[in-house]
């Protein structure tokens, strides 16, 4: 039987031609620990997006700072130690503080390319930490600026949760565009907070190297009819510093991925515009035709006429 969707989307309008925007996804990893190294790529690789065309750029979770997989910081329940002190104020001392010299120097790149850039960063205020995801315009202003609601699992130890004050969809010239920070798209309420504020440009950068992440991008774009941008980081054991890893973490000499990618980008009806990417560092790029957005709405609007408010009352702030 035919897939009705699949046939929508294989028939585009050719009025809404104008209404298409150049995309990159950036699927590599930061220099963990070395701030002037993981900014140096960040340029460069901005730049290799911006020589593709692109208008709008999404790099990984915790891109800027890093991802420190497979470090405890020595804490056990009820106990602490003067090892992974040292190591919190050494991943401290590579965050980024909003504003502060790195801030302005991811801007100035940015203003540099003109092109709208969002990206992940590890945020410095006051003693605490948090993972945090930048919306940038072409100048380099910021668009939005959101702190992961909830850290998942062990990374409660090294990062502090957000706050409600900074859920939002932004406007910008390339469309509406909101920001869910990993496994903040398992939070049903939370995308349902995007649906409501109308994002046509889902963003997700994750560090989630899981096959099954990609299935939960195609629902989130099915579901939310959107464009779905999940930005992966591609890390090995040469982004990491020598001795980073506790034993036992790679199961072989011949191990090396730390995180192994799965960048993709998905459109309002399931389809994958480019990836799932694994096992390499990538440059996905997509034309997005927003004109499909309109026709996307006639059998699906999950805070409209597929809602039941008479059944299913739940905050909209």
């Amino acid at each position: 039987m035919t897939d009705p969707d699949a046939v929508t989307a294989a028939v585009p309008d050719p009025a809404a031609t104008a209404e298409t925007r150049r995309v990159a996804v950036v699927q590599a990893a930061p220099r963990l620990f070395d701030l002037p190294e993981t900014l140096r790529r960040f340029r460069d690789l901005l730049g290799r997006a911006a020589a593709r065309g692109a208008q709008l750029v999404v790099f990984p979770e915790a891109f800027v700072g890093g991802y420190p997989k497979g470090a405890t910081f020595g804490a056990t329940v009820g106990r602490r130690d003067d090892e992974g002190r040292a190591l919190f104020a050494r991943y401290r001392r590579s965050a980024v503080v909003i504003p502060g010299e790195a801030f302005e120097e991811i801007t100035a790149a940015v203003a540099a390319h003109r092109v709208h850039v969002v990206v992940g960063v590890i945020e410095r205020d006051g003693g605490t930490l948090y993972c945090t995801a930048l919306l940038l315009a072409p100048d380099g202003t910021p668009l939005a600026k959101h702190r992961k609601l909830v850290p998942t699992g062990t990374e409660r130890v090294i990062w502090g949760r957000g706050d409600a004050g900074d859920v939002v969809v932004a406007d910008s010239d390339v469309g509406r565009v909101g920001m869910a920070i990993c496994w903040e798209s398992y939070m049903p309420l939370y995308r349902t907070a995007l649906y409501q504020r109308n994002v046509q440009i889902y963003c997700a950068p994750t560090v989630d190297e899981r096959d099954v992440w990609t299935s939960s991008m195609r629902h989130i774009a099915v579901e939310g009819r959107c464009f779905v941008l999940s930005a992966n980081q591609y890390a090995t054991r040469a982004d990491y510093p020598p001795g980073f890893f506790p034993p036992g973490f790679f199961t072989s000499d011949d191990d090396h991925d730390v995180i192994r990618g799965g960048s993709c980008i998905v459109d309002p009806f399931g389809n994958l515009l480019a990836g799932p990417s694994f096992g390499g560092p990538d440059l996905l790029v997509a034309d997005l035709d927003l004109g499909l957005l309109d026709g996307a709405y006639l059998d699906l609007d999950v805070v409209g006429h597929y809602a039941r408010p008479d059944l299913f009352s739940f905050p909209t702030g």
